[in-house]
């Protein structure tokens, strides 16, 4: 329903509070002065008075209801419990019904990024983050872990691609191949990700 009252208005729900109330004083202006003119074109004008200063009510008693519920630390706790829940739906409507977007949004958008394997997109989020607050160790942290995984990453195709035979499936098999040399391979693979895992888990609920 909120849609509608935002198309009323011509605006879409991204707009701020300062677009939202300079628009609505736009079309309260216009349809004011056109509705003393004769016939259906006052009529309409009066009816789009009506619907202007429904629409306009509707939706900022819903933003003063969403600023009261997501704004400030309360918010916060929550999508981090969210979060742990992998209830990564409903964190991200928490995320989104959030007005105010500091660094610490941005590090639990890059979380329930991370959580959905949108890496580049958790990268960026975090890039945010520590522009925001450089000296939040936190973040810093989450980020070369990041770094850290994506390097990994990187490496361990070029290998690949370098040596076929790497996994231990060729036709010229040795010890190592055969499984030495996939193991410690698995062991760190596996090393890497639990370090990203542990600091997202264990720090996004950090101050």
């Amino acid at each position: 329903m909120l849609k509608e009252y935002y198309e009323v208005l011509g605006l879409t729900e991204n707009a701020t509070d300062e677009e939202l109330k300079a628009r609505y004083d736009e079309l309260k202006a216009k349809y004011s002065e056109e509705r003393w003119q004769d016939g259906e074109a006052g009529n309409e004008a009066a009816r789009m008075l009506t619907k202007i200063d429904t629409a306009y009510a509707e939706i900022t008693a819903s933003r003063k209801e969403t600023k009261t519920n997501t704004e400030g630390q309360d918010v916060y706790e929550e999508i981090t419990r969210l979060i742990k829940e992998d209830n990564l739906g409903l964190a991200q409507t928490r995320l989104d019904d959030c007005n105010e977007r500091n660094a610490e949004w941005h590090y639990l958008q890059a979380v329930v990024f991370y959580k959905k394997n949108w890496t580049n997109d958790s990268k960026k989020q975090l890039e945010i983050a520590m522009q925001m607050d450089p000296d939040n160790v936190k973040y810093r942290n989450a980020y070369g872990k990041m770094n850290a995984k994506n390097e990994y990453e990187q490496q361990t195709a070029r290998q690949q691609t370098q040596n076929p035979y790497s996994q231990g499936y060729g036709p010229m098999d040795n010890g190592e191949q055969m499984g030495g040399n996939a193991c410690s391979n698995c062991i760190s693979c596996c090393y890497t990700y639990l370090c990203v895992d542990c600091l997202f888990s264990l720090c996004c609920g950090c101050r």
